[in-house]
């Protein structure tokens, strides 16, 4: 029992429900964090590959790079909302009125008649309503989430600018009296930030590329709305699995709007299409040391992490899975195993070195 008490498994179990405890006294700024941390890697990325491809051509200082990269995103953020907000507004709004609007004539074929009475208990109209009445319910948090991201923005940009001096300050505390408490927290957060950060880098990729194809792919079929479409096909997509079958209530009724039976068999076919992209193509290059969920174990934990998280359970539920499964060193085949020792191997010649 001794040993047990004394071993490196049951400090670093200790720790982590510490940092759970302390994070769950923190849910007020919760927000805060994510935003910060989710704004700071994505950037931190972008502005690596970045210097990179362009030191090839110039020399460049790399902090100059990532105030160009904020200085960019901010003007781009400004210039979509003062261009596109009166646009997006008026195109989620006739959105709303064409599926509530939503109706089957039983006379136009047999699988009509058969599905016309029951979509007409659904009472479309009825609960987006409702979802419409809680988002002017909920108006007044905007002002506070906008400050939220002002803030994460501000944040992250002086986490970048200043992460060589972060890093070095930071390393003293391992030759404090709070060693042995630093290196564990260490080992957690180099854990979450290749774990928790990499999926969500490859979610928020994959978001990208399937609503630039999908838009791509509607815009041909003819679909009204297309910039408000796109949003919804963005955010949706940030939810792994569950995202897309949402996404294709909307999109089914629209395509049966606009082009009756056939252009549901459409929709169907380019999801299809695109979850065989992002299985066969993304997943493998975005997450190759990923530990395949089976879709059970994806909704469960969609279903527990929406509970517990609201919305951002949906969206980092998945991610603080695979952290916890990296933690457990829970992998999923022989590949997988062989990743984890060259990269041991590779961290161990460094230190030789």
């Amino acid at each position: 029992m001794v040993n047990f008490l004394r071993s490196n498994g049951f400090k670093r179990v200790i720790i982590l429900i510490g940092i759970a405890l302390a994070l769950y006294l923190m849910q007020s700024m919760i927000n805060l964090i994510l935003i910060t941390f989710i704004f700071t890697f994505l950037m931190n990325q972008l502005s690596t590959i970045t210097t990179k491809g362009i030191r090839r051509i110039v020399p460049i200082n790399e902090k100059a790079v990532i105030a160009t990269l904020y200085l960019l995103l901010v003007a781009g953020i400004v210039a979509v909302i003062y261009k596109y907000l009166p646009v997006v507004t008026q195109q989620i709004t006739q959105l709303i009125d064409l599926i509530t609007g939503f109706s089957l004539d039983p006379n136009d074929n047999e699988i009509a008649r058969y599905l016309a009475p029951t979509i007409e208990k659904i009472e479309l109209d009825k609960y987006l309503g409702q979802g419409f009445d809680l988002i002017l319910k909920n108006i007044t948090n905007i002002g506070k989430i906008s400050m939220q991201v002002f803030m994460a923005l501000i944040l992250s940009l002086f986490i970048l600018l200043e992460k060589k001096r972060i890093t070095e300050f930071t390393a003293k505390f391992k030759d404090s009296k709070i060693g042995p408490f630093y290196e564990e927290l260490a080992y957690f957060c180099k854990k979450f930030v290749n774990s928790f950060g990499k999926v969500i880098e490859a979610q928020f990729i994959i978001a990208v590329v399937n609503c630039i194809l999908s838009v791509i792919a509607l815009y041909f079929m003819g679909f009204p709305q297309l910039i408000a479409l796109g949003i919804m096909i963005f955010l949706l997509g940030l939810i792994p699995v569950a995202g897309v079958i949402i996404s294709l209530i909307p999109l089914s009724i629209i395509a049966y709007s606009i082009g009756g039976l056939m252009y549901i068999v459409y929709i169907l076919i380019i999801i299809m299409i695109l979850h065989a992209i992002e299985s066969y193509i993304l997943n493998p290059k975005l997450m190759s040391a990923k530990t395949d969920l089976p879709i059970f174990y994806t909704f469960i934990i969609l279903i527990f992490s929406e509970h517990f998280m609201g919305v951002w359970g949906l969206i980092i539920g998945i991610p603080i899975f695979m952290f916890l499964l990296d933690i457990l060193e829970v992998t999923s085949s022989p590949e997988d195993e062989m990743h984890k020792q060259l990269a041991i191997q590779e961290d161990k010649d460094k230190r030789t070195k």
